[in-house]
């Protein structure tokens, strides 16, 4: 390569490296919405004041609350959490990337929460969520001028799971409902839509795509089989796949297999043997209340502590790989 070759490549490295940084700080901010209530958005990003340990919902971390952020340009992540879930549900994920220079951002999706059912089946209503979350990050909230609005990373688990691969590109076909849970009546996501059906707006709504995205992470995500075998090819961006082994609330291949057999394009799939759907939680520090325990509760031989350092660095680097790993500079004709 000539001298002229690896100064571009060494630049390039500098423009395109986030800064690595002693500690996570965290901060939740309202993102305001015109016909709605604001969307509550939990925010953890680099900085290297010193953390604290702080309790958030059924986990813990140890953050710098309101710190200052370091670093310019920063890859952005944003967060989908599962069905009945918040923003807290991947704290040690969402930590894990923050020290390593990237700015997290986990919506709580409204009607879709620990507080808010009434719009759990309008799935649709997530990948429009999910994208306004990546506008207004990027445009109006107080990092904005911290991020680089080219390099967008999105992580999802469960019903999180198809929001970023339905906002990547991918076009479900809810239809595929109706034979799926003829045969699997006793799965979770059938029981909830016979005791919840879709709302009435939700079944015109049309599918929220967003070529911000250009890295996907997707745990354990549901209705897989609603994709079927074209509705992924217009997902452009990397995808990084994983599957709980004894996953007791998606069970079978109809889930992450689907999506895996149905993605056409390489891509990275793990198998997580012995893990449980709800593994992909951030491990319980306390014991929870007896209603949620259910959410904390790994088969006796798995260690879900050992597994999430592994899960968080396999993370961490496949978004380091896809959103900061410099180009491939071609060399001098």
């Amino acid at each position: 390569m000539s001298l002229r070759a690896l100064l571009a490549a060494a630049l390039l490295t500098a423009a395109a490296t986030p800064v690595l940084a002693a500690n996570a700080g965290f901060m939740v901010l309202k993102q305001p919405r015109p016909d709605a209530s604001p969307v509550e958005v939990g925010i953890w990003y680099p900085t290297d004041a010193a953390p604290s340990p702080m309790k958030l919902g059924l986990n813990a971390q140890v953050v710098a609350a309101g710190a200052p952020i370091v670093g310019e340009r920063l890859p952005l992540i944003v967060m989908s959490h599962g069905n009945g879930g918040s923003f807290a549900g991947h704290v040690d994920t969402a930590q894990a990337l923050a020290e390593a220079g990237f700015v997290v951002a986990a919506l709580t999706h409204p009607g879709d929460n620990y507080r808010d059912q009434s719009r759990a089946t309008a799935m649709a209503d997530r990948p429009a969520a999910l994208s306004a979350l990546i506008g207004w990050m990027l445009d109006a909230s107080p990092l904005k001028t911290k991020l680089d609005p080219d390099r967008v990373g999105a992580f999802g688990f469960s019903s999180g799971g198809f929001t970023v691969l339905a906002t990547a590109g991918g076009e479900p076909d809810l239809s595929r409902m109706v034979g799926h849970c003829l045969k699997h009546p006793g799965n979770f996501d059938c029981k909830l839509t016979a005791g919840r059906p879709a709302p009435a707006d939700a079944l015109a709504a049309r599918w929220v795509h967003d070529p911000r995205i250009k890295a996907v992470v997707a745990a354990a995500p549901a209705l897989g089989f609603t994709f079927g075998e074209r509705g992924l090819e217009g997902i452009a961006a990397p995808v990084q796949l994983w599957k709980a082994g004894d996953d007791e609330i998606l069970p079978g291949d109809d889930y992450a297999e689907a999506v895996h057999r149905n993605l056409k394009r390489p891509h990275d799939y793990r198998v997580v043997p012995g893990a449980r759907h709800f593994d992909f939680l951030t491990p319980c520090n306390a014991a929870p209340p007896s209603d949620l325990a259910y959410l904390c509760a790994s088969a006796p031989s798995f260690d879900r502590q050992a597994f999430h350092r592994g899960f968080n660095a396999a993370v961490v680097r496949f978004f380091a790989d896809q959103l900061v790993a410099p180009k491939d500079v071609a060399p001098e004709r």
